[in-house]
């Protein structure tokens, strides 16, 4: 319902349908040349990408690098923004089911990308932890480690 709720606010009912959040060919960048777009818009489709990142980590890595271009984001921005909504119409029977009894066990899992954010050849990271098959914690960052060692 929510999610419906959204598509509408944001005119994207009747958009067409892509089966990943992010593009696999194109990498986002600060894009100086690009055409300037509605900043409050923007961010308002962020902040609604980040509260439904709670039941949907599947879009999680995809709206935190779209967050780091909220004070200045771009045409190019902004389809990608749009582009996670376009799938989450195309998915939008997934997301995460919290059983009532399950056997109580942490399990957890991450990633690490070495330097391969464009912007900043920072490294890219993600956790999530499951306690008893419940997703408690997901995250998605750029390490800002010491650049000096």
């Amino acid at each position: 319902m929510y999610m419906n709720n959204l598509l509408k606010r944001y005119s994207m009912e009747n958009a067409s349908i892509v089966k990943t959040p992010m593009s696999t060919s194109y990498k986002l960048d600060l894009d100086l040349d690009g055409k300037v777009v509605d900043q409050k818009n923007y961010r308002g489709m962020i902040v609604s990408l980040l509260y439904l990142t709670t039941s949907r980590p599947d879009i999680m890595f995809s709206t935190c690098m779209c967050t780091c271009f909220q004070a200045n984001p771009k045409e190019s921005h902004l389809i990608a923004v749009k582009r996670i909504f376009k799938y989450l119409k195309g998915a939008a029977s997934l997301g995460l089911f919290y059983p009532s009894k399950v056997d109580f066990y942490l399990q957890a899992c991450t990633d690490l990308d070495y330097g391969g954010y464009k912007l900043d050849r920072k490294s890219t990271s993600g956790s999530y932890q499951f306690l008893g098959g419940r997703l408690e914690n997901a995250s998605c960052y750029n390490n800002y480690a010491s650049e000096e060692g």
